[in-house]
């Protein structure tokens, strides 16, 4: 395979495949040393409900609301669909009409956008992009036995966006990572019933800005975000490994948005200064949930989740602030 991230992008020498427990949400469950250890962001949340615009109780429950379907459907992010359905007629396993590549993925592509997707790619996976653990402990070599990722978007509106960080924000965030679980679920289901395997995926198993990157979604922005030419930063990204033979697209050139060396409007909108202001891109690591070997501009994610805990709710400021994302 291709390398598509070229030694000016990964230095071979320093990089490793992540294990899932090193990032910041693992940490939260694992190391005692990470100054948020056992402490989730609404913890501190009645301090200031109801005290301030933008943090009322029903603003909150709405946020929360967003959350529910990405919170309680585990089964979409599980390799094992669920063994009992709602539905009480037997479902057929088809066996596709036709089987080259070209028209596996025209029609694969057609499911993810009617599903409700923003835009979809295809990228062969490179293992250096599996979490080596997920946050239990437990290995994800079984996922480098699949060949492909189908990579999906889900848009945000930036209206809603834009009142970041009070809960409005959190709410079309929210929502965004349930239509993420409703996506794979249906594009997983849409792939099992031509009798393929699929793998769907959140945030988890594998790194989700890399393998978009890869399939030609976007690019990467100072705000160690996705920037997307339809929607800026305002996605989230979701995606589905498979064995099905699809084609891949081009990936994403250059890998690094160049605008981005200029501008610092994101880095400027952050409360916490978790952003680089350097002007060009860096192998240096900002926070122990970096990655080692990896060009970019480093965000430091422990400044960002401590701000999330004064906060009471996450934050998407850098999201707002960017000026790629829309109006």
């Amino acid at each position: 395979m291709k390398d598509k991230f070229p030694g000016s992008v990964i230095n071979k020498d320093r990089y490793s495949r992540f294990d899932q427990r090193k990032n910041v949400f693992g940490r939260i469950k694992h190391d005692e040393e990470a100054p948020f250890y056992h402490r989730g962001m609404y913890d501190r949340v009645n301090e200031f409900l109801d005290k301030r615009e933008g943090y009322s109780s029903f603003q909150l429950a709405r946020a929360l609301g967003g959350w529910s379907v990405y919170d309680y459907y585990a089964a979409a992010f599980q390799v094992k669909k669920p063994a009992e359905s709602n539905n009480i007629m037997e479902k057929p396993v088809l066996e596709p009409p036709y089987d080259d590549p070209e028209t596996l993925t025209e029609e694969l592509k057609r499911s993810a956008l009617a599903y409700g997707a923003s835009s979809v790619g295809v990228t062969e996976i490179d293992s250096r992009w599996v979490y080596s653990y997920d946050r239990e402990g437990d290995s994800l070599d079984g996922l480098l036995n699949y060949d492909y990722a189908a990579v999906m978007t889900v848009p945000m509106d930036p209206a809603k966006i834009n009142q970041s960080p009070k809960f409005p924000a959190a709410t079309e965030s929210g929502i965004s990572y349930s239509l993420m679980a409703f996506l794979v679920s249906c594009l997983s289901e849409y792939i099992n019933r031509l009798g393929f395997k699929a793998v769907p995926m959140g945030n988890d198993s594998a790194l989700s800005i890399p393998l978009a990157l890869a399939a030609g979604l976007g690019q990467l922005g100072r705000n160690g975000l996705l920037i997307t030419p339809e929607h800026g930063a305002a996605v989230k990204i979701c995606k589905v490994f498979t064995d099905m033979n699809l084609k891949p697209d081009t990936p994403s050139s250059p890998t690094l948005t160049k605008s981005c060396r200029n501008c610092k409007l994101c880095a400027e909108a952050c409360e916490v200064d978790a952003i680089s202001k350097k002007r060009n891109p860096l192998y240096r690591t900002a926070c122990p949930a970096n990655n080692e070997g990896i060009l970019r501009w480093p965000v430091d994610h422990y400044r960002c989740y401590e701000f999330w805990l004064e906060n009471g709710s996450d934050c998407s400021t850098c999201i707002a602030a960017c000026p790629h994302t829309p109006d």
